[in-house]
Parts: C-alpha cells; sequence; structure tokens
C-alpha cells in the first residue's frame, strides 16, 4: 500500500553562526534555508512494508555490569574486550540505579537554545551520480511532489548548480521543543495511514492512540528499502556534531549544576560522565592537554527518523562511546577492526564512480552500503539496537554506521586505553601514508603514558605503595609481555631503521624540550607528527620534514641538515628496559627523565646494567661516599668485556652521537666503582679500555 507523507512545518525559525550552535530564538525568525527545504515545502512520500530490505545479520553482545564492576570505567571496558572486540561494537546496559540527570531538559535549555542541523538526502546515501558528473551533465533529476493548495502537481528538481560537496547542506535552527514536533510529525505522516493523517493536526506532536506506530524492524526494513530501492527523495535533519563545549553537555558538570542530596556530585565524578571518560587513569587521551573538539570533548547528537551517520572509524582508530540520553532507539552495525580493508574493498567495488571523484570518500561520512551487501563480499556485519539509557562501545578501526529510529538525543567522546596505542601506531602511519593530518600527538601520548608508569613503578618497587589504584592499573600494563612495553619497544624499533636509513653526514642533536609546547611541529609533507624526531636544514630552521622525508626537504648539502631527536635510541632502550621492570632501569630512568632521584643518589653503579653504546648523559656521578666527579661531557657505555669501559665524546657538542671511542690519547682517567670513566681533556676524542 502506497500512502501519503506530508511533512510538517514548524514554527519560526531563527538563523545563527554555525561555529556557535547554542543561541535563542531572533527576532526576526528569519530562516537561511530557502523554500525547497523540508522544513519549507510539502512533499509526498511512500512506505510499503511488503518492499522492506531488513538486512539479515548477527546481533552484537550486549553487557549488564553489577554495580561494582560499574564503578571502574576503563577496567570495565578492558574486561570485556576480549568478548566483544571481534564484533567492532557491543552495547553496554548499565544497572538499574545508574539514573544520571540530563540537563538538556531543563526548561530554558529545551525552550529556547538552539542547535543548527544538516539536510540528509536519504535516498542518495548510497545511490547517487559523483558531483563531478553530476555537474557536467545536469542531467539526473527526481521526482518531487508538492501541494499547492488542494492540488497536487509534481516539479523536476535538477541538480542545484550551487552544490560542490554531496551532504553538507545546512539546514534550519530548532529548539529541542521544535525538533521534537518536528521529528514526530514527521514519523507520523511516513507511517501512519492516509486516513488518520488527514485528521491530525499540524500542532499534534504526540503519538495519537488511533495510530499504531511501526515496529523497529518496519523502519529497519524502510531505511534500508530507501537507501538500496530509492524511489522518491527522503530528506530528514540531523543535529550531528554539536560540541558540548560550546552548547552544554547533557552529563551534569561541576560547573553547571548544584548537588542535591549528593546525587549530583556522584553523575558528575563518574567515569560514565563522558566529560570525565577520555582523561580517566588508564586512558592514555589524559596525557593530551588540548581540548580537542570530538575527541576529549563530546559531541551531542539530536536525531529523527531516518537521521543516519555513515559508515566510518573513529579518528585515530581510538575507541568511542556513545550514551542515549532520550528518545527513540538508535540503530548500529559494527565490522570488526580486523576486518576494516575488507569493507573498504567492498565499498570501492560497489561505488567505484564515486571513489574515484574522492578517494577520501570514508572520511566525510556521507556514504552508506546495505550491511546485506557487505555480508554477501564477506564482511561480517553485526546490528546493535541502542534504547535510552545505555551505551554502545566501538571498537579500535571497526567501521560503523547507523541510523535513528525517531526523536532522540545522544552524546559521544574517544577514549583510549593502553591496548589502542598499537591501532594508534598504526593509524598515524596510515594517516602519513595518505597525507592526512593528524587530531593528537601519538608520540606524546606513548611518551606520557611510559613516563607516568615508570613513575608508578619507581613508587611501588622502591617505595613500597602498593595500595594507590593507579599504581597497580599502570603495572598491568608494564612487564616483558607488558601492552605498554610492546608499545614502547615497536616504536624503537621504528625509530631504529628510519634513523639507520639517514645520510650518514647529518647531524644528530638534542631537540628543546619545549620544541612542541606552543605549536604543533608536524612534517611539511606527510604532516606526520614531530614530538619525537625533526629534521630540518640551514635553509629553513623554521621549516620540518619527518625522518622518511629528509631527503625531499631541500637540495641542500647534508652537513648543512640535521636531525632534533628528544630521545636517542639509547635512551629509548633504558625506558624499554625500565617498563620490563629491571630495577636499575627503573632507577635511572626516575633519576634522569622523572627527577626522582637526587644526582648524589644516582650511583654508577647503574650503568652495568646498560647495553653496549648506551648514553649515559651529562651528570654528578658519585665514587665514595664523599667524593664526586663532574662529567662536562656525555658519557657512553662503549664495549663489556670483564669489566665496563666509557668514553666521552670528547667535543661536548656530539653527545648524542653512536660514535664508539676505543683508542686516543691524552685523557685523564678515573677508576669509579670498577668502571673506566674518561673525562674531556685538550678537546680531543679520547678512550680508555680497563
Amino acid at each position: 500500500m502506497r500512502l501519503l507523507m506530508e511533512q510538517f512545518k514548524a514554527g519560526a525559525e531563527s538563523t545563527i553562526m554555525e561555529d556557535h550552535p547554542l543561541n535563542h530564538s531572533s527576532k526576526d525568525g528569519v530562516s537561511s534555508e530557502g523554500s525547497g527545504s523540508p522544513r519549507g515545502r510539502k512533499v509526498t512520500a511512500r512506505w510499503d512494508p511488503v518492499e522492506a530490505c531488513r538486512p539479515v545479520i548477527d546481533e552484537a553482545p550486549v553487557f549488564y555490569p553489577t554495580v561494582e564492576e560499574f564503578e571502574d570505567t576503563i577496567g570495565y571496558i578492558s574486561k570485556i574486550r576480549l568478548e566483544a572486540e571481534p564484533f567492532g561494537v557491543c552495547r553496554i546496559v548499565p544497572p538499574p540505579s545508574w539514573s544520571p540527570p540530563c540537563r538538556l531538559k531543563q526548561k530554558d535549555i529545551w525552550e529556547q537554545a538552539k542547535f543548527s542541523t544538516r539536510i540528509q538526502q536519504v535516498d542518495l546515501l548510497q545511490n547517487r551520480e559523483p558531483m563531478r558528473k553530476k555537474r557536467k551533465s545536469r542531467k539526473r533529476k527526481r521526482r518531487r511532489h508538492a501541494k499547492i493548495g488542494n492540488t497536487t502537481c509534481s516539479e523536476e528538481n535538477p541538480a542545484s548548480g550551487t552544490d560542490e560537496k554531496f551532504g553538507f547542506q545546512s539546514g534550519s535552527d530548532f529548539t529541542f521543543e521544535e525538533f521534537k514536533k518536528y521529528a514526530h510529525r514527521f514519523k507520523m505522516c511516513y507511517f501512519g495511514r492516509e486516513e488518520v493523517m488527514e485528521n491530525v493536526k499540524p500542532d499534534v506532536i504526540e503519538h495519537q492512540s488511533t495510530w499504531n506506530p511501526p515496529s523497529l524492524e518496519e523502519i529497519e526494513g524502510e531505511y534500508w528499502r530507501i537507501i538500496e530501492q530509492p524511489t522518491d527523495e527522503v530528506e530528514v535533519y540531523y543535529g550531528a556534531d554539536l560540541e558540548a563545549g560550546t552548547f552544554g553537555s547533557g552529563f551534569p558538570k561541576a560547573s553547571s549544576m548544584v548537588s542535591t542530596e549528593g546525587e549530583t556530585d556522584k553523575y558528575t565524578i563518574s567515569g560514565w560522565n563522558l566529560n570525565n571518560l577520555p582523561r580517566l587513569q588508564g586512558s592514555v587521551l589524559c596525557f593530551e592537554e588540548s581540548d580537542i573538539s570530538g575527541v576529549v570533548v563530546p559531541w551531542l547528537y539530536v536525531g529523527m527518523c531516518f537521521s543516519s551517520f555513515c559508515w566510518h572509524v573513529e579518528d585515530h582508530h581510538l575507541y568511542s562511546l556513545n550514551y542515549l540520553h532520550w528518545g527513540d532507539p538508535k540503530i548500529w552495525y559494527g565490522v570488526p577492526g580486523t576486518h576494516a580493508p575488507a569493507l573498504e574493498a567492498a565499498m570501492k567495488k560497489h561505488l567505484p564512480d564515486l571513489f574515484e571523484e574522492s578517494p577520501g570518500l570514508l572520511h566525510e561520512l556521507v556514504t552508506q552500503l546495505s550491511p546485506s551487501v557487505l555480508k554477501a563480499e564477506g564482511v561480517p556485519v553485526y546490528r546493535v539496537i541502542q534504547h535510552s539509557g545505555e551505551f554502545v562501545l566501538t571498537f579500535p578501526r571497526a567501521y560503523h554506521a547507523g541510523f535513528n529510529c525517531g526523536f532522540n538525543c545522544a552524546e559521544a567522546v574517544n577514549v583510549a586505553p593502553v591496548d589502542w596505542l598499537p591501532h594508534g601506531q598504526h593509524a598515524v602511519e596510515l594517516y602519513s601514508s595518505q597525507y592526512r593530518k593528524t587530531s593528537v600527538s601519538h608520540d606524546k601520548l606513548l611518551l606520557g603514558s611510559s613516563q607516568k608508569a615508570v613513575h608508578a613503578l619507581w613508587e611501588l618497587l622502591f617505595l613500597g605503595k602498593e595500595d594507590l589504584d593507579d599504581t597497580f592499573s599502570w603495572r598491568n600494563v608494564c612487564g616483558k609481555d607488558g601492552m605498554l612495553t610492546k608499545a614502547v619497544k615497536a616504536r624503537l624499533q621504528m625509530e631504529e631503521e628510519r634513523l639507520g636509513h639517514l645520510p650518514a653526514a647529518l647531524k644528530l642533536q638534542k631537540m628543546e624540550r619545549d620544541f612542541d609546547l606552543k605549536d604543533e611541529r608536524e612534517c611539511f609533507t606527510c604532516f606526520y607528527d614531530l614530538h619525537l624526531s625533526a629534521a630540518s636544514c640551514q635553509c629553513s630552521p623554521g621549516r620540518f620534514a619527518c625522518l622518511k622525508h629528509v631527503k625531499r626537504f631541500c637540495s641542500c648539502e647534508p652537513d648543512r641538515r640535521y636531525v632534533l631527536l628528544r630521545y636517542t635510541t639509547d635512551e629509548l632502550k633504558i625506558l624499554a628496559k625500565a617498563l620490563e621492570c629491571e630495577l636499575d632501569a627503573v632507577k635511572l630512568w626516575a633519576s634522569k627523565e622523572l627527577g626522582l632521584l637526587s644526582d648524589d643518589d644516582a650511583h654508577i653503579f647503574l650503568l652495568d646494567t646498560l647495553d653496549e653504546g648506551t648514553l649515559i648523559g651529562k651528570k654528578k656521578v658519585k665514587v665514595d661516599q664523599d667524593d664526586s666527579i663532574d662529567l662536562n661531557s656525555d658519557v657512553m657505555l662503549v664495549e663489556r668485556e670483564s669489566e665496563c669501559q666509557c668514553a666521552s665524546n670528547g667535543k661536548g657538542d656530539m653527545g648524542i652521537s653512536s660514535v664508539k671511542l676505543i683508542h686516543g690519547s691524552g685523557s685523564e682517567q678515573q677508576k669509579v666503582s670498577g668502571l673506566y670513566v674518561v673525562k674531556e681533556a685538550d678537546g680531543e676524542n679520547s678512550g680508555l679500555k680497563s
């Protein structure tokens, strides 16, 4: 049965600045949309249950944490990871006692605060022509039905000559109250019976007792019918990517709500409060100092029936957590991260023209492909139905997509448990190969995590502080097989290989600690983050390259170029050993990098644990109880025989060089704790053997 749908035009609209979605109603009531917008026109659409295209796929797992399990957010995510990650996505149902207040329902916000929307052409999310071809031919016309008075006519709707990129058309501004009315009216008209809808007044917003709402299965079947077999235009609004830092989070925040009997405080400090989640202990995003919108600052999503979020992975392949504050369910589809390349291949196979025009199409979040098609291509796809008050967790590099079944409001943010680190490393290498900018400094997160872990190990192993929760959490990712240890060693190997391919004439210099403190430093070619190492030249001192693109930097002679290293590979080896819980390495790193030991407490016997070629660095070292010497140049362990031997670089300006000096003259030697320490003399390279 084909049914008539008449879209409802809601009340006054106002124009706002796109970068300030929180606004109140304007006096002039002017809308930024034209008469052809969904809100401003009357159209017809059709629903035929017989033509439903509901995918036949398996469900993703659902988890029901106990009150005790729910107390530790990062711990619970880690607990369910092995079971849930193979599905790419899962649903988490909080304990019944967990019911946070939502500030967005406060009367002044609900009725006055306005948010911006986008117009989504649902019928074109999968089946559309490339914009280039569309602009060139102007042959695509879709029939749009409009009513003028009581007379129905049809008009041809050629593509707008101003369309430059699909899926980014700005929509109306709404209050929550206005959007609720519009969304309910749309859904009732689309799925209601014609004879019933003729008697429904425009200001009726709630479901009528005379109207039987469609089931979730019917809505899902119709959604994919629109996507796969479109017959009419279906355009909806979506209030997507609304920054909680500007519009306001749905969760309580200490600065926005007053405590009542401790309940607000309970939800304000909860790890499941998405304002807190990214920087919880155990999430490496706690080392990200900037408030990156959509990563560490949550985004809000206000949806209506059929409003969609298309296939995508999170930035840097991060985890994401989505909470549905209120309203009709969301239906999600997830693909495990292990099958991300298979999904990408299937998308390119079935939509070749779109990918030819825009190779980065999947980064734009404007394209769907039916789960049925993906399943036929051997890509596993799983379904999640998220209800109000529930969380959906997506895993690293897990593609996900979905749509809303009616009016609702959700909030989402990213999180990065330590097990994310290898996924994040893969992401930045992939971004580099695609010449794509990064959102966070992966090396900064990796090194920040490592410093925190060594500090925790120091307190545990040397101070006996075994009752600190965060100490245990960081200890659990250390050791020879620890996730953090493996991530650091993998990064060390990568850095060693890249340094090994550099021209021998390049100078190695120590990077200043504040090198990227105020300004982001990225490769001029591939945008690779340069927190750990960077290359430059005297001809362009403010321009930098990553180690992979040193040769592209300029045509100057190699001796004019230089490489800046935050840590040498020798120093990173010490860090790796410290993370493996080697006591002497923990003590050395705690002294040298964390400042937890005084110089007099940094005993020289620590050198005896280091590998050949390990750089020790400038420091005052203890000889006897009341005697010490100053090393005026960096000291490096040369080789190990019956006793350790050390060598200085002599010149003082090549302290991070890996040159090993065995023979020389003009040196002053002094035996310290069974070691030969070489001191600088006469400005010449020098060294000794025991």
